[in-house]
């Protein structure tokens, strides 16, 4: 078992891991920082909420205007953590199966969650990948790209949104996507769009702004495979279900 401790005050930069069952610890603070880790293997983490293996912890980034480029390359691997930024640039990249993504940003509203663009590219089947942005703040003009090539994976995100746009383009089946947009501000107001090739498929997706209006866009080509498509869109009226 290899185990890579990185700790970085004010300036982060660069690091890369190759081989099987490694892990990364990350304890960042300060703005302007470029954080770049790569992952080659099998049963690799970087981590931070509820670590395994040698308990690893904390993934945990704070700070503005940074940049996180995060590449793993293999199965089984984990990329866990806690994004405290504003105005940032996040980049994730995965090929290989059964790899697990689990990312909140901002939950307290230390900075707001503003002005972040992420990209999150996967190749390979049987993922899970959650991510939370904003969950008690708000991810004020959030650009997320979600690009996704393989069968069975399972996608969940919540945004307190503002102005925020989400992207997501699917090509697989058996597929799952759970998101959730809600917003309370009068600024409130998202746009989703979803666009889907492949068989049979499973979408829940509910946009909540309590004051002001959402926007949704799916396309989906899945034949005649067997399917369940969600949609609610609520602004405070009687609360509706699927």
């Amino acid at each position: 078992m290899m185990k890579n401790k990185l700790l970085s005050v004010l300036a982060f930069c660069s690091c890369v891991v190759f081989s099987a069952d490694n892990e990364i610890y990350v304890d960042q603070s300060g703005t302007g920082a470029n954080i770049d880790l790569e992952q080659l293997g099998i049963s690799n983490i970087i981590g931070g909420l509820n670590s395994t293996a040698g308990s690893v912890n904390p993934f945990d980034l704070d700070g503005n205007t940074m940049t996180l480029d995060i590449n793993m390359i293999g199965a089984t691997n984990k990329f866990l953590g806690d994004i405290f930024a504003d105005n940032f640039t996040g980049f994730y990249e995965f090929t290989g199966g059964t790899n697990s993504f689990t990312i909140q940003v901002d939950p307290t509203d230390t900075y707001s969650s503003d002005g972040s663009n992420q990209n999150v590219a996967v190749t390979g089947s049987g993922n899970t990948f959650t991510l939370n942005q904003g969950t008690t703040a708000i991810a004020a003009s959030l650009d997320l790209d979600w690009i996704i090539q393989g069968s069975n994976n399972t996608v969940t995100s919540n945004i307190n949104i503002d102005g925020a746009t989400n992207y997501m383009d699917i090509d697989g089946s058996d597929n799952t996507v759970t998101y959730t947009g809600t917003g309370v501000n009068a600024s409130a107001g998202g746009y989703f769009y979803l666009d889907h090739t492949g068989g049979s498929r499973t979408f829940n997706i509910q946009q909540l702004s309590t004051q002001d209006n959402d926007w949704l866009k799916i396309i989906s080509v899945s034949g005649t495979s067997a399917s369940t498509v969600c949609v609610i869109q609520n602004d405070q009226g009687t609360s509706p279900s699927c």
